[in-house]
């Protein structure tokens, strides 16, 4: 049963919500954000990831009761604190978007994560996992995994929100959350991560991952195929019980970045969505320590096969991918964004991208982590990223900024000295 005071605390964050929606500002951002990413910049645009900072919406904050309001509520004051305090080109749609609650069968293995715990604070941000898959004959423990969507379950969480809001503020559902086998009562992220060597890390741990492409090619084969087909029909599956949703609004097409573009269909549009409607997110940091001749061999076709189903691709993440993206860029056609983290190289990177693909430059968080950031450090980053990307389609994504130590006027701070460097 929904309490007055949950249901008054929803409607005053939506009436919020909605007044930043419709300011002229967030029409503005739209088209920045689709000139960037349909290779025609007007000005790079920028965003920081404010959902991981720990502390940014403190759990004493919040205040509904119910389990999934209050879900609602962290995501909604996240976002009103971000557009208030921020500055940088965040955009609120007039909309509220919520993912179909999917079920999936396990792998077959148990993939269990082991949490390093700071017996300071009692926090947790470093892990491992037990790499269930220890041998080359455990590979025949991986089993095909069952898919289904709870609609009715789905359909409930929309009618409590349209119930709750839905006069204030539309109530939207569509695709899934990559990171949940079992979204339960989470918001939804929205974006389609295909995360082959992320699950085959997850198997068969990093120490195995290196010695049995050399001890056992076949086995590293094996295991990228079964993840290429466990991805393939789940992506398959959502597309056909017409699961999708276009993701060429606020939503992020890769980490962090969202998905207008011009040369997908617009948000708005109504008719049926398709993968190839759509932005997907393909990378291998796992293969970071991976020869680019290996990587080729047996990393990129898997990924470039996937892609192929989608309209335009996101590659990267933390990797360094100047050493391999001559290949990237031969084997993936539909490639539009590259993520440039802190361990490639600026300039060869910005070279080869040019104005053909988006530069999609990710500071380095623990440049303005902790209590007391290096700000010559944080501005002579964003220094060489205008040298390296002065020929480019730039946006600048902040990612995995977790500790600000409560000091968040910080990051309006970055993105005024950003935009004082690239004279925005």
């Amino acid at each position: 049963m929904i309490t007055a005071n949950d249901k008054n605390i929803i409607r005053e964050l939506a009436v919020k919500w909605m007044e930043f929606a419709s300011l002229e500002v967030m029409n503005e951002r739209k088209q920045l954000w689709k000139a960037v990413h349909s290779l025609k910049m007007e000005r790079p645009v920028i965003l920081i990831e404010t959902s991981a900072i720990d502390g940014f919406v403190s759990p004493d904050e919040l205040i509904c009761e119910d389990p999934y309001l209050k879900a609602v509520e962290r995501n909604m004051r996240d976002t009103l604190r971000h557009a208030e305090e921020v500055g940088d080109d965040i955009v609120i749609e007039p909309y509220f978007r919520i993912g179909w609650q999917m079920q999936l069968s396990s792998f077959g293995v148990d993939v269990e994560v082991q949490p390093a715990v700071n017996p300071l604070n009692d926090t947790s941000l470093g892990y491992t996992f037990n790499f269930p898959v220890k041998t080359t004959e455990d590979i025949k423990k991986l089993k095909k995994r069952t898919i289904s969507v709870d609609r009715e379950k789905s359909m409930r969480y929309r009618e409590m929100l349209e119930d709750v809001m839905g006069d204030i503020l539309p109530v939207r559902v569509g695709n899934y959350d990559p990171f949940l086998v079992d979204p339960g009562d989470e918001i939804w992220a929205g974006m389609f991560f295909f995360g082959l060597t992320w699950q085959v890390y997850r198997f068969i741990g990093n120490e195995n991952l290196n010695y049995w492409l050399i001890d056992s090619p076949d086995s590293i084969h094996r295991l990228m195929n079964y993840m290429l087909e466990d991805r393939t029909v789940f992506f398959d599956y959502l597309e056909k019980e017409n699961l999708l949703a276009l993701n060429t609004d606020n939503q992020m097409a890769g980490p962090r970045s969202y998905g207008y573009v011009s040369d997908l269909p617009d948000p708005e549009n109504k008719g049926n969505v398709t993968l190839k409607d759509l932005w997907g997110w393909a990378e291998s940091q796992e293969a970071v320590v991976i020869s680019p001749a290996m990587y080729k061999e047996f990393v990129l076709p898997c990924l470039a096969h996937l892609g192929s189903k989608f309209g335009l691709l996101y590659y990267g993440c933390c990797e360094p991918v100047d050493d391999r993206l001559d290949l990237i860029i031969d084997a993936i056609p539909n490639l539009r964004s590259v993520s440039v983290s802190g361990w490639s190289d600026f300039n060869k990177v910005g070279e080869m991208l040019g104005k053909k693909y988006v530069y999609s430059r990710k500071p380095t968080p623990a440049l303005l982590s902790g209590a007391n950031p290096d700000w010559s450090l944080v501005n002579d980053d964003m220094k060489q990223t205008a040298v390296a990307a002065k020929d480019c389609n730039l946006e600048i994504l902040i990612r995995d900024l977790y500790t600000i130590n409560g000091d968040r006027p910080r990051l309006k701070k970055w993105v005024e000295m950003t935009r004082s460097i690239f004279g925005m």
